[in-house]
């Protein structure tokens, strides 16, 4: 089992969002994709896209870099970041084929998404919100296609607020949004710079690197 990096909280007052009457909320905020679904569209994926539709994968992920961040926060829709990407020129397979291949590598993970769910049933003190960088036509599939409103109350997702991780203000915007202090705000990511970024905006932040280590820690939320 790999050692968790647990990040410990900043002081609540330094965030400036502290509201006595909610101070009792909590709220597990969590990424999703790399703590309950396959990353959407990640390094992994674009390389086995460009072997099989035979695109020169360099040329594709330099576009993709300089583009991506923008479809990330809602500044353009799926159909022109795959214009800038792959349909800048003439290709031999469609753009609903190449779409039916980016949606369906989106995969659940082992164990983790399932367990939330019935955790969640069993602890109806506790909030779940997602906090995640996701375009919005991956964020609308993956939700959809996995039932995540089993496990979520509400998406703060980087398509819908305009803003991505790690971004301090989207941490700020899902607290107010919870109303809760930050002290009673627990926030899980696989990407350690994201972790970091969430102790910094006051949440207690937890580096997820395996289920069994992340269930420990949640049961122990009380």
């Amino acid at each position: 089992m790999k050692e968790l990096l647990v990040i410990r909280p900043t002081t609540a007052k330094a965030t400036g969002l502290v509201n006595m009457e909610n101070a009792n909320v909590k709220v597990l905020f969590s990424d999703i994709g790399g703590v309950l679904l396959s990353n959407g569209w990640g390094h992994d994926s674009r390389q086995k896209a460009a072997h099989e539709f035979n695109i020169d994968y360099n040329e594709m992920n330099r576009l993709h870099e300089f583009i991506f961040n923008v479809y990330e926060i809602g500044r353009m829709n799926l159909d022109e970041y795959l214009n800038t990407v792959v349909f800048n020129q003439h290709r031999d397979f469609t753009r609903e084929d190449f779409k039916s291949f980016i949606f369906a590598e989106s995969k659940e993970l082992p164990d983790m998404l399932e367990w939330l769910v019935e955790w969640k049933k069993a602890n109806p003190g506790f909030r779940i919100i997602s906090i995640n960088n996701e375009g919005k036509e991956l964020n609308d599939y993956r939700i959809k296609k996995f039932k995540l409103h089993r496990c979520f109350d509400a998406f703060i997702s980087s398509c819908e607020v305009g803003m991505r991780k790690p971004d301090p203000g989207i941490f700020k915007l899902a607290m107010g949004v919870a109303q809760a202090s930050p002290q009673h705000c627990y926030y899980f990511d696989d990407r350690i710079m994201l972790v970091e970024a969430a102790d910094r905006a006051g949440m207690q932040a937890y580096h997820h690197t395996d289920f069994e280590t992340t269930k420990k820690i949640i049961e122990s939320f009380k």
